[in-house]
C-alpha cells in the first residue's frame, strides 16, 4: 500500500535517506532539520519491510537465510532519544503523531510517547535523563538527538549493547557544543566509508537549499544579528549555533574561563598517578541517578592532580567498593556528601555505614551552599592539572556545567542546570570546597609535577 507522507527531505537529508550505513553522524546547524529528517528516517525504517531488509543485507558481516531475516523483521523497536523527557514531549511528539497520522492502523500511546504501525514496529520517544529505561530493549535504530547533551557515556555504556541483536543502526546529530560527545562522534565517521558523515554550517545550506529555505534561513540570520547588536545574543551563541564554532562557550556554563585557561596553561593533558602520593577521592551520591567519583592528589603547595574519574548509573555501593579495590591506589580519605548521614527509610541504615561496612570510611564534606561551592570550585581550577583522557567524562561535566536560563524572561536564573553533568560538577565541588587555599610560603616556585618531600600527604580542611 503505498502512502504519502507530507515530508519534503531538505537537500543535505537525501544522501543520508539515501545510505544503508550502520553509523551516521549529522552536524548542522541550529533549523537544518535534523529532528524531522531523522524522525522520518525511523518512520521508513519501522513501515518498510522492504527497506529494512536491505539496510540488514548490507551491514550484516555474512548471507543472512530468509527465515534469520524473518525473525530480524519481527518486533522492530526505534528509540529517538533527546536531552530530557520533558524536552522530546514537548518538541517532537506532536511531531512524529502528525507525520504517523496518514498510515491507517497506527496506534498512539501517549503516555509512552510511542507509535506502533499496523506490522508490529514501534518508534519511540525517550529522554537522557532517564536512559536505564531502555536497558535490556534490543534495538533496530536508535537516534541521539542534540547528542552534545548527552551524558558522555550513553552510547557506548548502555545503547550500543542493545543494538547488537539486529544489528540496529545509530545516529548521532546536533549542533555542536564544543570538542565533546557528538564532535568526536563525526571525527570517528569522517572518511570512513561505513558511516554516513555530514557536517553543513549555515552557508552551505543558503548555497545549496531551495529559494524558500534558503530566504528563511537567512531571515533568521538576519534577525539575530539584530540581536547581536542590542546585546541580547553573544557573537559566540552566534558562531556556535550558525557556523559550528566549536570554541564557542556554553551558554552559562560555570568553569568555562578556568577551564579555557587550563587547556591554554597545558594543565589538561596526561597526569600519572604518583605512588608516594596517596589518593584522595570526592563523591556524589545518587541513588538512581548518575553517580561520580573524582581521583586525586594534593601537595601542600596547592597544587590538585586530578588523576581519574569515574561515573555510572543504576549501581550500588558494593559496586563502587570493588570499583576501588581494584584501582591500584594506595587511598588517603574518601569524601561524601552532606546527605551521606541521611538514614534509608527501607533499611534504617545511612549508605555512611553501608559503606563503611563495605571498607570505604567517609568523611563528610562540609555543605556551604551550591553557589559558594561553585565559586571555591573556580578558585580550586587554576590549581589543578587534569588528566586529559582518565578524566574526560569529568572534564565534559564540568564544561557542560552551567546555569538554567529562562527563555520567557530571557535571562540566567542563578540556579545550575540539573542533568547529567550536576553529578561530577557536584562531586568536584565537594572537593574544592574540602580544600584549604595554599600557604604562601609553600606556593612559591613549585614546578608541575615536583615530587613532594616525604611524608607530604596533601592538606585537607
Amino acid at each position: 500500500m503505498d502512502i504519502e507522507v507530507d515530508y519534503k527531505p531538505r537537500n543535505w537529508a537525501r544522501g543520508f535517506h539515501a545510505s544503508y550505513a550502520r553509523w551516521a553522524a549529522l552536524v548542522l546547524h541550529r533549523r537544518a532539520g535534523k529532528s524531522t529528517a531523522v524522525l522520518n528516517h525511523h518512520q521508513r525504517a519501522a513501515t518498510d519491510d522492504a527497506w529494512e531488509r536491505k539496510r540488514l543485507q548490507h551491514v550484516a558481516p555474512d548471507h543472512l537465510t530468509e527465515p534469520e531475516l524473518k525473525g530480524l523483521l519481527k518486533h522492530r523497536l526505534y528509540a529517538h532519544i533527546l536531552p530530557t523527557l520533558k524536552q522530546a514531549k514537548l518538541t517532537n511528539w506532536t511531531m512524529l503523531k502528525e507525520y504517523a497520522s496518514v498510515i491507517p492502523g497506527c496506534k498512539v500511546n501517549e503516555s509512552e510517547l510511542y507509535v506502533r504501525y499496523p506490522n508490529g514496529s514501534t518508534l519511540q520517544l525517550w529522554g537522557a535523563d532517564n536512559i536505564d529505561a531502555l536497558r535490556g530493549t534490543a534495538l533496530s535504530g536508535v537516534s541521539f538527538d542534540e547528542y552534545s547533551q548527552h551524558p558522555p557515556g550513553i552510547f557506548s555504556e548502555v545503547i550500543s549493547k542493545s543494538l547488537a541483536d539486529h544489528l540496529g543502526y545509530a545516529i548521532f546529530c546536533g549542533t555542536i557544543k564544543g570538542k565533546n560527545q557528538l564532535y568526536q562522534a563525526y571525527k570517528a565517521g569522517e572518511g570512513d566509508d561505513e558511516w554516513f558523515s555530514l557536517w553543513q554550517d549555515i552557508d552551505e545550506s543558503i548555497k545549496t537549499e531551495d529559494n524558500l529555505t534558503s530566504r528563511l534561513l537567512q531571515q533568521a540570520m538576519f534577525d539575530d544579528q539584530g540581536l547581536i547588536a542590542k546585546g541580547l545574543m553573544t557573537q559566540e551563541e552566534f558562531d556556535q549555533e550558525w557556523y559550528l564554532s566549536v570554541e564557542a562557550a556554553i551558554h552559562g556554563a560555570y568553569y568555562a574561563r578556568q577551564l579555557a585557561a587550563a587547556r591554554k596553561e597545558g594543565r589538561i593533558a596526561r597526569v600519572p598517578y604518583d605512588p608516594q602520593l596517596p589518593v584522595d577521592t570526592d563523591w556524589d551520591l545518587g541513588i538512581d541517578d548518575l553517580m561520580a567519583i573524582w581521583f586525586s592528589q594534593s601537595l601542600k603547595s596547592g597544587e590538585v592532580r586530578l588523576i581519574d574519574y569515574e561515573q555510572d548509573t543504576g549501581q550500588g555501593l558494593p559496586y563502587y567498593a570493588k570499583l576501588l579495590h581494584a584501582k591500584p591506589y594506595v587511598y588517603g580519605q574518601h569524601w561524601g556528601p552532606h546527605d551521606i548521614r541521611v538514614r534509608e527509610l527501607g533499611t534504617g541504615k545511612s549508605r555512611l555505614e553501608v559503606a563503611k561496612a563495605l571498607g570505604i570510611t567517609f568523611q563528610v564534606t562540609p555543605d556551604i551552599g551550591v553557589m559558594d561551592g561553585i565559586e571555591a570550585g573556580r578558585l580550586l581550577l587554576p590549581r589543578c592539572y587534569i588528566d586529559a583522557e582518565k578524566c574526560s567524562g569529568g572534564i565534559e561535566a564540568l564544561t557542560h556545567y552551567r546555569q538554567s536560563f529562562n527563555e520567557r524572561l530571557r535571562e540566567f536564573t542563578g540556579k545550575p542546570v540539573h542533568d547529567w553533568s550536576s553529578h561530577g560538577a557536584d562531586a568536584f565541588r565537594g572537593l574544592a570546597v574540602r580544600h584549604k587555599p595554599p600557604r604562601a610560603r609553600e606556593s612559591r616556585h613549585r614546578q608541575p609535577f615536583e615530587r613532594p618531600m616525604t611524608g607530604d600527604h596533601g592538606w585537607m580542611a
